[in-house]
Order: C-alpha cells, then sequence, then structure tokens
C-alpha cells in the first residue's frame, strides 16, 4: 500500500482549502474594522480548531483534521514551509542601514527587552514553586529557565506579519521591532537550546557552548561576507534567460538550506531564511529585481502565511488542563515584562514615548515561537499540561492584541511618526 492513499489526499486538499478560505473569510472580516489580516487569521484558526469545532463536532472535525497519520504530516511539512518563506520576505524587508542609524534604540530594546522578562520569568519558578507543580521537582532549574525563556523571546513571523500589515516595516519603530526581535530570539532559543542540551541530554557546559557559538558564528558569516556576496549574486541572477523564475528556484535553494544549516546547529530553523533575506534584501536596487522581490511576496503571504497563521489556532484546545491563575500570572508578567521593559530600551534609546510604547507591544507578540517552544518543553518532560495550556494561552493573546495597541498607540502621532522615518 502507498504511504499516501487517495483518501489521504482528500483529506489534505481539503484541510488545506479549508484552512485557507476560513484564513481569507477571517482576514477580511478584520480588515473591515481596520485590524490587521493576521488577527483574523489566528482567530479563523481558533474557531477550525478544538476549541470550538472539535467540540461542536468533533467527528467531523478529526475527520477533517486527523491528529496523526501521513495527512498531519503533511500539513505540518506544508505549513513549516511556508514559515520558512515568510521569514525570507521579513528579513528581505528590513533595512539594514535604518538598523545602523537605530543602533542605539535597537541595542537598548534588545537587551532590556530580553534580560529583565527573562529574569521575572525565572524569579517567578524560583519564588513560587508550588505554583507549577510536579515539574518543579524533576527539572527545577531547567524549568525556571525554560519560563524565563517564554518570557523573554518574541515571535518574528507574527511580528513581521503585524508590522507589513500595518505599514510600519521600513518606518523606525518596524526597524528597531524587527531588529531587536530578531536579536532576542536568537538569544533566547540559544539559551533553550542550552537548557535541552545540558539538562535533558546531560551534555558539558563546554559542549553547550558551541551551540551559542555556533550561532553567532552564523549571524556575523550571513550579514557580514554573506551580504556583500548578496549583490554579485544577484547581478549574476540577472543575467539569466529565465529571470524572474530562476531567481525564485535559487531563492527556495537558499531558503532551504540555510534552515537546514541553522537547525544543525541546535537553533530554530527560521533564522536561516530570515538572515539570507535580510543579506539579499540590501541588493535589491533594479527594476526587474523588484518585480521578483514583489512575486516572492505576494505567493508567500498570500499563501502560506494564511495556512501558517491558521494553523496556530489547530495546536490548542483550551477546554482542559485550564488553569486560570496560572494563565492569568504569566500572561500578566510576560506581558508587563515585554511591554514596559522593551519599550523603556527603545524610549532610552532615543524614541517618543509613543513609538517606545509601540515597539513593547510589537516585542510582546509570542505567537509561534512560544508555542514551539512549549511543544519541546512538552516533549521532553521539563513542563506539564497545565503550563502548556498557559504558554499557549500567552503566545495566542498576546499575538492577537499586539497589532491593535500599535496601531492605537500611534495612530494620533502618525503624521508626526511619518515626517520622523526615512
Amino acid at each position: 500500500m502507498d504511504f499516501i492513499t487517495r483518501q489521504d489526499m482528500i483529506v489534505f486538499c481539503a484541510q488545506l482549502g479549508v484552512m485557507l478560505g476560513m484564513a481569507l473569510g477571517c482576514g477580511r472580516v478584520m480588515q473591515r474594522f481596520h485590524q490587521p489580516r493576521v488577527l483574523g487569521e489566528l482567530v479563523g484558526g481558533i474557531l477550525l480548531g478544538p476549541t470550538l469545532f472539535g467540540a461542536l463536532a468533533p467527528g467531523l472535525h478529526e475527520g477533517l483534521f486527523p491528529p496523526g497519520g501521513s495527512t498531519a504530516v503533511l500539513r505540518e511539512g506544508v505549513i513549516r514551509i511556508g514559515m520558512l518563506f515568510f521569514m525570507f520576505v521579513a528579513g528581505l524587508e528590513v533595512q539594514l542601514s535604518q538598523a545602523r542609524r537605530l543602533g542605539a534604540g535597537i541595542a537598548w530594546t534588545s537587551g532590556l527587552g530580553i534580560a529583565l522578562p527573562f529574569a521575572l520569568g525565572y524569579g517567578m519558578v524560583a519564588l513560587f514553586p508550588g505554583l507549577w507543580g510536579a515539574p518543579t521537582q524533576e527539572h527545577g532549574r531547567a524549568l525556571a529557565l525554560c519560563i524565563g525563556t517564554a518570557l523573554s523571546i518574541s515571535a518574528l513571523p507574527i511580528i513581521g506579519r503585524i508590522l507589513m500589515d500595518l505599514g510600519l516595516m521600513r518606518r523606525n519603530v518596524g526597524v528597531v521591532v524587527m531588529s531587536a526581535a530578531a536579536v532576542n530570539d536568537l538569544l533566547g532559543w540559544s539559551i533553550f537550546a542550552l537548557v535541552l542540551e545540558g539538562t535533558v541530554r546531560n551534555i558539558s557546559w563546554g559542549g553547550m557552548g558551541v551551540v551559542l557559538a555556533a550561532g553567532m558564528g552564523v549571524v556575523v558569516l550571513v550579514l557580514g561576507p554573506g551580504r556583500w556576496l548578496s549583490g554579485s549574486l544577484l547581478r549574476r541572477m540577472g543575467a539569466v534567460p529565465a529571470w524572474p523564475s530562476g531567481f525564485v528556484g535559487i531563492i527556495a535553494v537558499l531558503v532551504l538550506v540555510s534552515a537546514a544549516c541553522v537547525e544543525s546547529v541546535g537553533l530554530h530553523a527560521v533564522f536561516g531564511p530570515f538572515l539570507v533575506g535580510m543579506a539579499l534584501g540590501q541588493g535589491l536596487k533594479t527594476e526587474a529585481q523588484q518585480r521578483a522581490h514583489e512575486i516572492i511576496s505576494q505567493f508567500a503571504l498570500s499563501f502560506f502565511a494564511p495556512l501558517y497563521f491558521v494553523s496556530l489556532g489547530l495546536k490548542a484546545n483550551f477546554a482542559s488542563d485550564f488553569d486560570w491563575v496560572l494563565v492569568l500570572l504569566v500572561l500578566a508578567v510576560a506581558s508587563l515584562g515585554k511591554v514596559c521593559c522593551g519599550g523603556l530600551g527603545a524610549y532610552l534609546g532615543g524614541m517618543s514615548r509613543r513609538e517606545a510604547l509601540a515597539v513593547g507591544f510589537g516585542l510582546n507578540a509570542r505567537g509561534a515561537m512560544e508555542m514551539i517552544l512549549a511543544s519541546v518543553a512538552l516533549e521532553y518532560g521539563i513542563i506539564d499540561r497545565r503550563i502548556f495550556v498557559a504558554l499557549i494561552m500567552v503566545a495566542l493573546v498576546t499575538s492577537m492584541v499586539s497589532g491593535p495597541a500599535m496601531q492605537a498607540v500611534l495612530r494620533p502621532a502618525k503624521e508626526t511618526c511619518n515626517r520622523r522615518d526615512i
């Protein structure tokens, strides 16, 4: 029997069609209320997930979204590949020239945005061990490090989509948010990789240092020599007769290879395409190159991104293992820590109060990064299902609130922001 049967293919195509239709419909509704499309896509995922659709029609839900088997593997594969291409497009939008100009703001924002929330998360576990249950007895320090990391990271895919929807990607606020989030996530995932290596796999601290050093080496290599080589690569690619289709094919190779390389050193795969996008984005100057950029961006944002963000709502069921005290505590500490600390860093870096507050709200979006971290921690037994649900709630709520909060904060000062931005 073939691994993928005819029935598997029917279910696979049906579920992607339903997910994409729900994303487009809910995204359109949110746009009518002047909200980011990504908010509607997240809501659409919750409606399709086990919380509502699964509760009302469990048999139909399981038939359309089977928890295991080849269709689940296919769906997850498409969604993960889509996340990689979306991160490449997000990287293309980051202008390093602006990042250098805003270096002080990025340094302050990323530094305070990860250090203080990490300390708050670690302190919650250390000061209130009884609240977290059995995991504190088995993995006390690892649990504290895990919660600290969860509260300090942001979600580059969610943040990138919010900034694109609000038209902020190339403004000062967007550059600071994306750059600081990239630094935060790089450090946060490095810490989490060290936690797994040291606690679960019993690797020495020296071995864990190799993971961090390798991650830093990738950043320096891609944004250093890789950035300069990208200009020569784009010029040579412009002479290819198959342009821009040849460009799209080469980009697909770069996205997948970079993801594999970054994943192999212990960091999350999204950093590879994001860094490659940042490097190549500095060399997209000709009209033909801009057309190729537009082709990739439209496909990623119209097909891959909606599927990815809808899939977030399919991963959680809040009817069971829901602890109100734990959820509210983690959500409050996570939000206050990230908004206040990230915003303070942006303010100290020279941004206005409104812009700094918007930066804090932008960095507060956790999204899939938090979900992935929670899933891995649950798989390795560092957290239990109560903590898992709390982290998932933080990911969903902060992702849904960040866009409207940024929009509300910046709306009164829109004209001022336009005059200040380049």
